[in-house]
């Protein structure tokens, strides 16, 4: 990923109107695309959906554009979640899906991400590929060659059929009094279906998105208004997914956050139980060390891969098991779907609750999470932060004053110009002043 001019570990993504993220580069970027797909295999139409983000017309346009100049045939899927993106290009047969969403970010950003024709996120060879192509410019083929494009007005119905599938028929949310957060963003006309047809009581906020509202102070990212909206309806919890869809987040019936980490034990927890786990958990560099101990005291391998649900997948293929994911709330449940899914991970964990006949604050009980903090420090470019001399040094002396008992992380973020920095250990006083210093280490050393 280091040698990449424009892909980091989710895509392409910046500033609308900032290079890259522009109309004439989604134009060169469409027609590379289309150019390295039409080289992996007989099939020739490729499908583009969105989140809700005003942008995204525009991008979606220009991407069209190309991808017809290289004579790829296109299917508009309009706003949907990126894992449905995912179940489409599998189910329409298509060569790749393109999603324009910044995820979790503000309306002001925007990117690309692509998935192969079997739904996962795209290898590092047809990423190299596709930047190579936007080294040449662009050729438009032979006008009779030209791609066309047309729209699929069934898409939002196929998706909530999908995610109802991932749970057996027996299964209801009967009796149960849901909060639904859509952060303003693409799951806002399908997540209600999904649930209100399994037999729950809805509430929704967050499912009025004008383009510029994605995210804003809703959503995984923001809990408060859905920790407020559970409280005042009285519901017995509340899920929060982020902007494109891919991750979810909970509140239990008394306010309290169920994060990313906590999800994961959840799920593995009861499937463990139910002799449905079938091997290890994958988590990642940033996952609680509070995960990984519960999880080996019942008996249940652990591994950690780099930050980012694509290297999540990859360990879980070369392992061959199930389940992975991160704190922030991506999971990857490999016996449902081929990448993160927001809907379809809350509805597995919802089975749990079901099964076990516990509420959700008592099956998280089962692990303690460790104090952990993270300081972001925001940078004019993106840079390892392990490649300075000062900030490595800084890095052992706090390794030093935590001790065997914590834990230091230093990474950049592959979708935003940051440097994270981590600590984690036994007490949240000590932790929180390590990862501050450390943090005004990286601060200084900043290019």
């Amino acid at each position: 990923m280091s040698q990449r001019k424009y892909f980091g570990t989710d895509g392409i993504r910046g500033r609308v109107g900032e290079s890259p993220i522009t109309p004439e580069f989604m134009l060169h970027l469409g027609w590379a695309a289309g150019q390295a797909f039409k080289r992996q295999g007989q099939r020739n139409s490729v499908l583009i959906g969105k989140d809700t983000r005003l942008s995204g017309y525009m991008f979606e346009s220009a991407l069209e554009a190309g991808l017809s100049a290289a004579g790829v045939d296109v299917k508009l899927l309009g706003p949907m979640p990126t894992p449905a993106i995912a179940y489409l290009t599998r189910t329409f047969r298509a060569s790749a899906g393109i999603v324009i969403s910044a995820s979790h970010n503000p309306h002001q950003d925007n990117g690309i991400k692509f998935f192969s024709a079997n739904g996962t996120k795209l290898d590092d060879a047809l990423e190299a590929e596709i930047e190579r192509w936007l080294e040449q410019p662009i050729q438009v083929c032979e006008p009779n060659e030209l791609g066309k494009a047309s729209r699929v007005d069934d898409a939002p119905g196929r998706y909530v059929e999908f995610c109802k599938s991932t749970v057996p028929n027996e299964f209801t949310l009967d009796g149960l009094h849901i909060v639904l957060d859509c952060a303003h963003g693409a799951t806002y006309h399908v997540a209600p279906k999904v649930f209100k047809e399994l037999g729950a009581r809805v509430s929704v906020i967050g499912a009025e998105p004008d383009g510029l509202n994605i995210n804003l102070n809703v959503g995984s990212t923001h809990l408060d208004a859905l920790k407020q909206a559970v409280s005042e309806k009285q519901a017995d919890m509340g899920i929060a997914f982020d902007g494109d869809g891919d991750r979810v987040l909970m509140v239990d019936r008394d306010g309290s956050e169920v994060d990313g980490d906590e999800l994961l034990f959840i799920l593995a927890s009861q499937r463990h139980a139910e002799g449905r786990l079938n091997g290890g958990v994958v988590g990642t560099l940033m996952t609680n060390l509070g995960v990984e101990l519960a999880l080996r005291e019942i008996g249940i391998e652990f591994e950690r891969a780099n930050v980012g649900d694509r290297y999540v997948m990859e360990r879980l293929l070369a392992n061959n098991w199930i389940i992975g994911g991160e704190g922030s709330g991506h999971m990857v449940i490999r016996d449902c779907t081929s990448t993160g899914d927001g809907i379809v991970s809350a509805l597995q964990v919802l089975l749990a609750v079901r099964r076990s006949g516990k509420t959700l604050g008592e099956l998280r009980q089962g692990m303690a999470k460790l104090p952990q903090t993270m300081v972001n420090v925001r940078v004019a470019q993106r840079f390892d932060p392990l490649s300075r001399s000062d900030i490595v040094e800084a890095m052992r002396r706090a390794e030093a004053d935590l001790g065997e008992a914590g834990r230091i992380l230093l990474r950049a973020s592959g979708t935003e110009p940051l440097i994270r920095v981590m600590a984690e250990g036994q007490n949240a006083d000590d932790i929180a002043r390590v990862a501050e210093q450390l943090a005004l280490v990286v601060e200084r050393s900043t290019p």
